[in-house]
């Protein structure tokens, strides 16, 4: 049998009860609790005193030289002191809560002790302490493995459950990685790594067994990605348009401005996609303003003109409003119809819109969450664009993708992700990069100011408006939070029509009715109001050239990537803008973050910066991102080994004997257990 087909109740020592405790961490197998890695290691290794840092935590030995002093407080707390000799040193050792330690405390003895040295107080707070002459399984010396436990579970069981697991099963471990890359890399056996990283020994072999599982890891997820792309390939049962250059280049003709460099080369990597047999699966990824509206315009002009259909989903009724209407101007005259669909519509209009789009009379739509709705249906759905695609769920626009017989699929994100990133959640897909700005675009000038200068921010405020310019005023909360001090939108307003009564001031927020909405930033863009204060509303997409100011209050309690998104809001025409970050960070990430705004206003390198600071978990700002819960592996951290597993990965798919060789068949079992084969996509 398979160690993932035997129960973990076969484990000396695991009851029926511990079962079921091992059950809700999601161990079930035996296979499940080998692969259950700790996520640290206790450093038991003595040391000399001498070599400790003050505040650092280590173990040395010492001799007990004085008798315990217990204080007790209230009913269970108690403080436990005594005088030990470290290295040469008396020095007062302190247990909280071990009063049960004071019989055992008598001098002349040996003792281990674990815990933070203070060394301006010669004192050690113990958290663990050992006396050699009758530990029975001391820890001295060694590295201990920290589990994620809970409910009744032990360090020391589940160290010792899982110790008696390797005993028993661990000669059982099979390998999985093909030989020939397990030698080019250098790597440990499988059943190495597992024994070596629950129970380590030392940090070198510690660190072999993990750079081992990291691969594995890594390559694994990379070989999904990379297979399901070569079968995609292979299917060939996508649709090829018959988009002819000229009909492009008359389009791009009609435009009143001409395309960037990189424009040019990105639509031309997507219609070579489109004319292909199978399945686009793109992402068009752009710094904020760099225009990816107009390369998705044109590549849902190609489908149309190809006899087919384009759908656009974005995130919110704002933003398809405003595109539904840039995508009209631009195609007006040419005979491509487009329609709009939001949850707010009247259900007459939602009627009409759907029989339209159904008898192919709607050529592109645009929609927000409603284009997924049951009822939906299209005459011959080509090419879905999805736009700030890590908002949408893998569901969601896997349901979209599902309404036309494998369209072409083009994502678009203005949050530039980092390589990093991109080979992981869309290891799937090809990438294209807009990083060239549109022409005769000036970089926004950021500057970080306290709450203390909000003069000079109201001055800076009317020297704008002054000019015939616009502002907008970001607060993070619509109105007063006894849980958070932040200034909010409705107070702002409040304070800043006081501040400015002969200015017109807007204020727009996720609680306002979609009409009300429309009518604030139609005012706003037609230049009727000086000022909007809003929420993170206008983050996405919202764009009015004559805004040249941007103020973020509480600047601290935004990512670095949204303060990336709300800057981008300004800098869209011809006159400086500016960006203000109002912020008292009392952390060090905070400080850290209004520092990298200042610095650049290059996003690619503020994604890489973010994601340093916060880590791949939080990139996205959802859990539907589709990143991986990888149990050893650290995207950032591990990325040169990334880069390594994806090319050996798509170097292995690629093979023709990869899919015959039965050298490779332990790979194919673990793709058919993901489903790979049974024609769903992976999204």
């Amino acid at each position: 049998m398979k160690l993932d087909q035997i129960s973990v109740r076969q484990v000396k020592g695991v009851s029926a009860l511990k079962e079921g405790e091992l059950h809700a961490f999601g161990v079930r197998t035996i296979a499940d609790l080998l692969g259950y890695f700790p996520f640290r290691y206790e450093d038991y290794r003595v040391r000399e005193l001498s070599e400790v840092k003050n505040g650092e935590k280590a173990t040395v030995l010492g001799i007990i030289r004085g008798n315990g002093i217990l204080q007790r407080y209230g009913r269970s707390k108690s403080r436990l002191t005594c005088k030990i000799e470290v290295s040469g040193m008396l020095v007062t050792a302190v247990w909280f809560n071990r009063h049960f330690l004071k019989e055992q405390l008598t001098p002349g003895r040996e003792i281990m002790l674990t815990g933070k040295w203070e060394q301006h107080r010669l004192q050690m707070t113990v958290s663990d302490s050992e006396f050699p002459d009758s530990a029975k399984n001391s820890k001295s010396g060694s590295l201990q493995p920290v589990y994620s436990i809970g409910g009744n579970i032990t360090q020391a069981w589940i160290r010792k459950t899982i110790a008696t697991a390797l005993e028993q099963y661990g000669p059982m471990v099979e390998e999985v990685l093909p030989y020939e890359l397990v030698e080019e890399h250098r790597l440990m056996t499988r059943a190495e790594a597992f024994q070596l990283l629950h129970m380590p020994g030392d940090f070198r072999k510690g660190q072999e067994a993990r750079r081992r599982m990291v691969y594995e890891e890594l390559f694994l997820f990379q070989l999904k990605l990379q297979a399901y792309r070569s079968l995609n390939r292979v299917r060939n049962d996508g649709i090829a348009f018959r988009i002819e250059s000229e009909t492009i280049r008359s389009f791009a003709a009609t435009l009143p401005f001409e395309l960037t460099d990189a424009q040019k080369k990105v639509v031309n990597e997507i219609l070579t996609d489109m004319r292909r047999g199978y399945s686009m699966n793109r992402l068009l990824q752009g710094d904020v303003g760099s225009g990816k509206t107009v390369v998705a315009a044109i590549a849902l002009y190609g489908a149309v003109k190809a006899g087919h259909q384009g759908a656009l989903m974005v995130p919110t009724e704002i933003l398809a409003e405003q595109h539904a209407k840039s995508l009209q101007r631009m195609y007006e005259g040419l005979g491509v119809e487009v329609g709009l669909l939001t949850g707010s519509m009247t259900e007459r209009k939602r009627r009409d819109l759907l029989a339209s789009l159904q008898m192919g009379l709607i050529d592109v739509v645009v929609g927000t969450h409603a284009l997924i709705q049951e009822g939906v249906f299209f005459r011959s759905l080509g090419l879905v664009v999805t736009d700030e695609q890590h908002r949408f769920g893998v569901n969601q626009r896997s349901i979209l993708r599902h309404k036309g017989m494998n369209p072409d699929v083009l994502t678009m994100t203005a949050t530039p992700i980092p390589r990093t990133l991109a080979i992981t959640a869309y290891g799937d897909m090809d990438v294209s990069t807009l990083k060239e700005m549109p022409r005769g675009r000036k970089p926004i000038k950021t500057y970080w100011v306290k709450h203390g200068s909000m003069d000079r921010v109201l001055g800076f405020i009317r020297k704008e408006v002054s000019s015939g310019r616009q502002v907008y005023v970001i607060c993070p909360l619509i109105e007063e939070s006894d849980k958070l001090d932040v200034q909010n939108a409705i107070d702002q307003y409040v304070q800043l029509q006081q501040a400015f009564p002969d200015l017109k001031i807007g204020l727009l927020h996720g609680r306002m009715t979609a009409a009300e909405k429309d009518e604030v930033m139609s005012e706003f863009g037609a230049n009727e109001s000086h000022v909007l204060v809003a929420t993170t509303v206008v983050e996405v997409g919202v764009d009015v050239p004559n805004a040249t100011l941007m103020i973020i209050m509480d600047a601290e309690r935004f990512g670095l990537s949204q303060l990336h998104q709300l800057r981008g809001r300004v800098g869209r025409g011809e006159h400086q803008s500016y960006c203000v970050l109002v912020a008292d960070p009392k952390s060090e990430n905070g400080r850290e973050r209004m520092k990298v705004m200042t610095e650049t206003t290059d996003g690619f390198e503020v994604a890489r910066r973010d994601l340093e600071l916060r880590g791949p978990g939080d990139f996205f700002g959802t859990k539907q991102s589709g990143l991986p819960e990888f149990k050893v592996a650290d995207m950032v951290a591990d990325y040169e080994v990334l880069e390594t597993a994806r090319e050996d990965a798509g170097r292995l798919t690629e093979r023709e004997d990869f899919w015959k060789n039965e050298s490779f068949s332990r790979l194919w079992s673990i793709l058919k257990h993901d489903q790979l084969f049974q024609g769903e996509q992976l999204d």
